[in-house]
């Protein structure tokens, strides 16, 4: 039984992915039947979290056994939580702590606090309330109160409002840091913590400040994308949709530091946080520029000394494009927002962006290409139509290959499909974990889990054999 309610969509974006999850391929190789069951466990599993917190070492700076017994040592810290620390025998520069709950039993506390949707969600996955994600307290909530805090996942509580009857989750218990008049003083925006949750429905550590330059808090299938790559020391590497940095600093890291990784991004403020992960994690050969990826191909000749883009074609030895895209696949989420358009408008920039990849990469250089959403159009029908456009790519074989296969609908081969890597969460049955079934487990069935029960995602792997 599901703890919160599934994923809601606007109509016409429901619509569209009724369609996409119950087209002919799929019908065809599944039937009807297990088709739509898939399709429903899909969407309960995108409202609750993953059942494992990833977090990647820098192994530039400290080695996975150190860093597995720094974090064990904090995580002895956190009233209630006796879990392991686990390695990935696959993955091994990340460790994996398992998610307690969701937990039925919690008290609900007469004060409340209501936070937004996106703050709601940072909650579940370990963090405490900050004072910017409170939207409404109620009327006498002081400071060391014990509060319950709740999650408008429909973003129709008015800020400041005293009390809330619309649609809210709980989230769990915490003590507040701050009055509700401090909370929404006029005279200064406050920052800082808000609530500080004692009793989450969620039981996981929070990261923040936790050993910030030794680990990298990220999602499973984003560490996958760059061992993927498998970017080489001396190497030029571009990262062209790069912030926050996360994989930027993971492809320097696996580089160990030698070589180039240029990481672009449009956005000057989602640059700023790329240099300043670089230089949190130590590492020198990033550079960060603000340009967009669309028109990162020169088409004069370059000056020897430019350092930055545009770039002249068949520049780098490796391109990742962790590509905009609808974002289906992030969790938890409960209500996604975005209307069919926007949905829509993803597939011709990532094909833009895809076009000026091909032409920048080197023969015989890689190309990776990913995406945290669940469509077919972003996703396999964009490797139809890149096998297509590009005759001298070829899909080649993803190492590690732990998520499952493509998903049928956009009309390649068996072959083709077994190449691709889509994370699935509906490829996951269990709900929740409690420390029982935790301790039940053998270390082999957790991985397995961790494997199987992280966010949507996509990848595909080619090869650009040779010049057009």
């Amino acid at each position: 039984m599901s703890f919160f309610p599934k994923i809601s969509f606007q109509h016409e974006v429901e619509e569209y992915l009724t369609k996409v999850f119950r087209n002919n391929e799929l019908i065809a190789a599944l039937g009807g039947q297990e088709a739509e069951n898939k399709y429903q466990s899909l969407l309960s599993r995108l409202s609750h979290p993953p059942s494992f917190t990833t977090v990647r070492v820098n192994t530039h700076l400290a080695s996975v056994k150190h860093a597995k017994k720094l974090l064990f040592e904090e995580i002895q810290k956190f009233k209630g939580l006796c879990v392991p620390v686990l390695e990935h025998p696959k993955l091994q520069d990340i460790l994996l702590i398992p998610v307690i709950g969701p937990r039925r039993d919690l008290k609900k506390h007469p004060s409340e606090v209501i936070v937004g949707a996106q703050c709601g969600y940072a909650v579940l996955r370990g963090a405490h309330v900050y004072v910017p994600g409170i939207v409404s307290a109620s009327r006498f909530v002081k400071a060391g109160d014990l509060v319950s805090v709740y999650s408008d996942i429909e973003g129709k509580c008015k800020r400041g409002a005293k009390e809330f009857k619309g649609v809210k989750v709980f989230l769990g218990n915490g003590i507040s840091e701050l009055s509700r008049s401090e909370i929404f003083s006029s005279s200064s925006p406050l920052k800082g913590l808000g609530v500080r949750m004692i009793e989450p429905v969620y039981l996981s550590p929070s990261f923040d400040n936790v050993l910030p330059s030794y680990l990298f808090l990220q999602n499973l299938p984003s560490v996958v994308v760059s061992h993927i790559l498998n970017p080489q020391p001396g190497e030029k590497i571009l990262d062209m949709c790069a912030a926050p940095g996360g994989k930027a600093t993971h492809l320097a890291t696996l580089m160990h530091d030698q070589g180039e990784v240029i990481a672009m991004d449009k956005i000057a403020n989602k640059v700023k946080k790329v240099k300043l992960n670089a230089e949190l994690l130590q590492l020198n050969c990033i550079k960060a520029f603000c340009y967009d990826g669309t028109k990162a191909l020169s088409v004069e000749k370059r000056e020897d000394e430019q350092e930055g883009p545009p770039f002249s074609p068949e520049s780098f030895d490796r391109i990742l494009l962790d590509a905009p895209c609808s974002g289906m696949g992030q969790r938890p989420n409960m209500a996604y927002s975005s209307t069919l358009k926007e949905v829509t408008s993803y597939q011709p920039l990532q094909r833009k962006l895809f076009t000026v990849a091909v032409k920048l990469l080197k023969p015989g250089g890689v190309l990776v290409y990913s995406t945290c959403t669940i469509t077919l159009s972003e996703n396999e029908e964009q490797v139809a139509w890149a096998l297509k456009r590009f005759p001298y790519l070829q899909l080649h074989p993803q190492e590690p290959h732990i998520g499952g296969e493509g998903m049928k609908g956009a009309g390649l081969t068996l072959d083709q499909l077994k190449l691709l890597q889509r994370f699935d969460p509906a490829a996951v049955t269990l709900e929740g974990m409690d420390i029982n079934s935790l301790q039940d487990s053998r270390e082999d069935d957790l991985i397995s889990l961790a494997n199987k029960d992280c966010i949507g995602f996509f990848i595909a792997k080619f090869i650009k054999s040779k010049s057009k």
